[in-house]
């Protein structure tokens, strides 16, 4: 099973910007503690930051194909791009949607998701520790998709 992390913009300042909201941990940090996640699952991952929209969609239509699940922090694109939201439905497969701060503790703008309604599943407002429960929720989603496919497999198999 492969995972995808994809971290939009600004994500790559966390651990010097407004630590009161996001903490002083940086994304390297992050990304270290889900590998280690992933390594005790047996789970590939590949991580992702950029601060440009269009390079975000080219990297979750890049997903089709090659991985089996996304965790996404559209940072402040969660609340503008269509574009992102588009990609997210054409890449059809389970996407964790997260954030470090509670989007709907803070300014109105930014209690809109565009992204939630075409995602499995949002987490929100745990800080850091966010990636690691986002870790946890698509590693149990990907293990019942793999035991749904091969219960589907063996009923064939036996008809």
């Amino acid at each position: 099973m492969k995972v995808v992390v994809i971290q939009g913009p600004n994500l790559n300042l966390l651990g010097h910007r407004e630590q009161n909201l996001y903490g002083s941990m940086k994304l390297e940090e992050i990304h270290t503690q889900m590998e280690n996640i992933a390594k005790q699952n047996s789970i590939e991952i590949e991580f992702f930051q950029s601060n440009l929209e269009g390079e975000i969609v080219d990297r979750i239509q890049e997903c089709i194909g090659d991985a089996d699940g996304i965790i996404i922090n559209p940072a402040a694109y969660t609340h503008t791009s269509i574009a992102i939201r588009d990609a997210i439905v054409a890449a059809s497969m389970p996407v964790i949607e997260v954030h470090i701060s509670n989007i709907y503790r803070r300014e109105e703008f930014r209690s809109k998701s565009l992204i939630a309604p075409v995602s499995t599943g949002q987490i929100c407002g745990f800080g850091p520790f966010g990636y690691h429960l986002a870790m946890v929720s698509i590693t149990q989603i990907l293990g019942e998709i793999a035991a749904q496919r091969k219960m589907k497999k063996t009923q064939a198999e036996n008809k």
